[in-house]
């Protein structure tokens, strides 16, 4: 029988997914029992919506005592350095992912948390993995020091399921496409971007090829696949930290393309930069069948409707001047 949730800590609450999905978790279980963390203080909007505390994941005595002392049952562990910062810092991106994970599992072991979710993402496959429908069990082969740690971690993460019975779970995201966050140094970064200067500017220079396809999904899709994995039925699974989900996958010419629908002349170069690289060794689509069969997943986002949804939002913020870069 899965036992429930009731007071839950998130590390990397100041990333792209951590300030929305705090936002989620606390409308979920009450404000005083989500404590979010992070190395650096969060947005104040984030900060003083409910506790909130400064922790450096990579000192498991700090990390353990504030979970000791707040009471939580279940971690949220974000903290993490992406791929385009994790190739400019990769002995720092190997001490955060890797040590950082290892800190809270061991925490979780030895307090008998109820439950532990651990992202992984795309960048855990690589040049040899098949790009087209990628399937959930196959080659994975990073190339960049990111993809390295999200497989270990996968890897460590599904041990410690069958050695200790510990409930780890976690999904592969493919790229997250946001307009109440800005993403944090990784490869899919053009994706929201581009939103943000088609209605600034009706302009964009994008950092990858025009042809180049990834897999993607909307903010409100990732919150959902999110919290519906850690509500399934642990009976049902039979794979634990590394499910494939998407919602679409698209190229950066094409997303381009159905901006211009909306904004006629966007205009967009194309000046691929080391990033490109990175992106040519990621899957161009995705196949969640496993996460569909294990725990019902579902998108609600296709490229049309995100893009509506998105610029209506990114309109209203700049006409009322909070749009930001």
């Amino acid at each position: 029988m899965t036992r429930e949730t009731k007071r839950v800590l998130m590390t990397g609450a100041a990333g792209q997914i951590g300030s929305e999905l705090a936002q989620a978790l606390r409308a979920k279980y009450g404000r005083d029992n989500v404590l979010v963390t992070d190395v650096v203080r969060p947005p104040a909007a984030l900060a003083e919506a409910g506790p909130f505390e400064l922790v450096d994941v990579t000192d498991r005595a700090a990390l353990d005592g504030l979970i000791g002392k707040f009471g939580a049952d279940t971690v949220y562990h974000l903290a993490a350095l992406l791929s385009a910062t994790g190739e400019k810092k990769p002995q720092k991106a190997w001490d955060v992912n890797m040590n950082g994970l290892f800190n809270v599992l061991e925490i979780g072991r030895a307090r008998g948390l109820v439950r532990i979710f651990s992202p992984s993402s795309i960048a855990v496959f690589g040049p040899t993995t098949p790009r087209e429908s990628t399937p959930q069990d196959t080659v994975l082969g990073p190339s960049t020091i990111y993809g390295v740690t999200k497989v270990a971690g996968e890897l460590l993460a599904d041990y410690y399921v069958r050695k200790y019975g510990l409930d780890v779970r976690g999904c592969r995201y493919p790229g997250i496409i946001s307009h109440l966050t800005l993403p944090g140094g990784g490869t899919t970064d053009y994706a929201v971007a581009i939103f943000y200067e088609a209605v600034k500017h009706g302009r964009y220079a994008c950092f990858l090829r025009e042809d180049t396809r990834l897999p993607m999904m909307y903010m409100p899709d990732c919150l959902k696949c999110t919290l519906d994995l850690m509500d399934a039925d642990f009976a049902r699974l039979k794979h634990h930290a590394g499910f494939n989900v998407t919602a679409m996958s698209f190229s950066a010419g094409e997303l381009a393309t159905e901006i211009r629908k909306h904004v006629p002349g966007f205009e967009v170069r194309y000046e691929p930069d080391f990033r490109q690289a990175i992106a040519d060794s990621w899957p161009a689509s995705i196949d969640d069948s496993a996460a569909r069969a294990e725990w019902d997943w579902k998108p609600d986002y296709d490229l049309a409707t995100m893009t509506v949804d998105m610029l209506a939002a990114l309109r209203k913020r700049h006409a009322a001047g909070t749009l930001g870069i």
